[in-house]
């Protein structure tokens, strides 16, 4: 999806937000895809994680954000721009890989280890 909000507006990367108090990361990794795109879909596993630093102009941090991956699998629906979402479509990986997009920091990388694990080459 592409971000409508900062941080990364404009940006293609993956839905996502916050953890609601008592929610599991795959649950909030559906609600997320289900309120950005209209997609449902099945989790399969959470399988990495990255920090991400929301810095002032004076080097300062105003927030700091851990993003978990969840590869899921596609159940219905189509990927439809809602909630926070400027624009929702499907890729390709090597799409992802050529670097024409704006994309948000490691999208091509995280969509190639997830496609690694559904081939079974990733640990």
């Amino acid at each position: 999806m592409r971000r409508a909000h900062p941080p990364d507006a404009g940006k293609w990367g993956f839905p996502g937000g916050k953890i609601e108090l008592g929610e599991t990361v795959h649950a909030a990794a559906l609600r997320e895809l289900s309120e950005e795109t209209g997609i449902s879909a099945e989790p399969l596993r959470a399988f990495g994680t990255l920090d991400v630093f929301d810095r002032a102009a004076d080097g300062g941090l105003n927030r700091h954000f851990v993003l978990i991956a969840v590869l899921c699998r596609w159940t219905a629906g189509q990927p439809v721009a809602a909630d926070d979402a400027l624009e929702a479509r499907w890729f390709d990986l090597g799409t992802l890989e050529e670097g024409g997009l704006a994309l948000s920091r490691d999208v091509a990388e995280v969509a190639a280890e997830a496609a690694a694990l559904v081939s079974g080459g990733g640990s």
